[in-house]
């Protein structure tokens, strides 16, 4: 079950997406209400938040529906029936019960029964623990799709595990960048700003001016391998991609017998739209794998005119090539010197006996910084961590120590 601070900083984070204008400073007194208050119902848990949270009658819509989203699921519904004293929220009931507030209803009509197919049966008088019950089912089925390999979920279990994706905070790893800016904690002197400064004091320069390289974001690139081993992970991490495109500017690509650019399909506001073009864009989807002269294409067109200089490049393949493995080894070498560093994600690495023997994995794994599997969601976080790590110096890469086994396309 989780913490009522993550919960609370959930809520508040919705509602500021949603409009309302939400800071850290009302989650935190919200969650301190909570705590001391200990609401006993939906209706007061609902005050709580309403009071701490909105400032203006015209939020109270939007923080309705962000209330059903994020409670629905977690208080039990059949709480709040019959001849209870508290009723809930109409944005967190099911149809046919009142907001706290508005007048009391004097019946029900048989067209707007109270109930749905989402609220559960009717509760037992003497029965307890039902709504830590309901809350213990709702967060058990998040932990249950965290450690669920991709390859194994459902269409609808898919959309959850996108839900829980978009909750991973991806930060790009900082570098010094060239120019300068005035900062107190710099070292270098801005003499001309020193000197203007220095006619408001009669030509003394009692102000001294610093100036210091201002820190820039290192460019995330996800390449992602969409070839028929790989299509089941490949949908989890084009959601992934998207996210890193909207939110910090990174660049996506595709590849299974050729290179595609998904950025600008990927950067439209609309999911559906964005995965439809994305779809269209790349016809090689669940084909064969060529990663050698997918790489090579990359550093020939895109790589060495800057996207890949000083970039962190994040590869989702399992490593099967069909053709020569050599052209991979050679092609990683090149990306090692121009990228900052190479993050490589194979989900087959959550196998306990696998070992890089595939001649493209082979090739590849001794330019590779971070080698991590990336399979479910709890292991993305290790891909997020990698990613946001990076701003270290890359380590001495070591040899291969596998011989590198090329691999016909039959044998895959």
């Amino acid at each position: 079950m989780p913490e009522l601070a993550q919960i609370a900083g959930s809520f508040g984070h919705l509602l500021h997406e949603a409009g309302v204008p939400v800071t850290p400073e009302r989650s935190a007194r919200f969650a301190t209400s909570v705590t001391l208050a200990e609401p006993q119902s939906l209706t007061d848990l609902y005050w709580l938040g309403r009071v701490n949270l909105i400032t203006a009658h015209d939020q109270v819509d939007i923080y309705d529906r962000v209330f059903a989203q994020v409670f629905r699921g977690i208080v039990d519904m059949a709480d709040f029936r019959g001849d209870s004293s508290h009723q809930a929220p109409a944005s967190a009931a099911p149809t046919g019960e009142r907001r706290p507030g508005d007048p009391e209803r004097t019946g029900e009509s048989n067209n707007n029964p109270r109930g749905s197919s989402a609220t559960p049966g009717a509760r037992d008088e003497n029965e307890d623990g039902t709504e830590e019950a309901s809350m213990i089912a709702a967060m058990s089925t998040d932990e249950r799709l965290s450690n669920k390999d991709f390859a194994a979920v459902t269409e609808e279990e898919l959309i959850l595990i996108r839900k829980l994706i978009e909750q991973l905070p991806l930060v790009p790893p900082m570098r010094k960048g060239r120019r300068e800016r005035t900062n107190t904690a710099g070292r270098r002197l801005d003499i001309r700003k020193t000197l203007r400064a220095s006619y408001r004091t009669g030509g003394d320069p009692v102000k001294l001016v610093k100036r210091a390289r201002v820190p820039r974001p290192r460019r995330i690139v996800f390449i992602a391998d969409i070839s028929g081993s790989m299509e089941p992970y490949a949908r989890v991490y084009l959601h992934l991609a998207r996210g890193g495109v909207l939110a910090i500017g990174a660049e996506a690509f595709v590849f299974a017998t050729r290179l595609t650019r998904l950025t600008r399909a990927l950067s439209i506001t609309n999911p559906d739209i964005a995965y439809r073009k994305a779809a269209s864009a790349a016809p090689d989807w669940s084909g064969g794998t060529r990663i050698g002269e997918t790489l090579k294409r990359f550093i020939n067109e895109y790589g060495r005119r800057g996207i890949a200089r000083g970039a962190v490049l994040v590869i989702i393949s399992d490593g099967w090539e069909i053709e020569d493995p050599a052209l991979v080894r050679t092609s990683m070498e090149r990306l090692s010197r121009l990228a900052h560093r190479i993050i490589w994600v194979n989900p087959r690495k959550a196998v306990a006996s696998f070992e890089p023997l595939t001649g493209g994995m082979a090739a590849a794994l001794p330019y590779v910084d971070t080698f991590v599997s990336g399979h479910s969601v709890q292991a993305l976080e290790d891909v997020v961590r990698a990613i946001r790590s990076s701003a270290v110096d890359r380590a001495p890469k070591l040899e291969p120590t596998a011989k590198p086994i090329g691999l016909s396309h039959a044998q895959r």
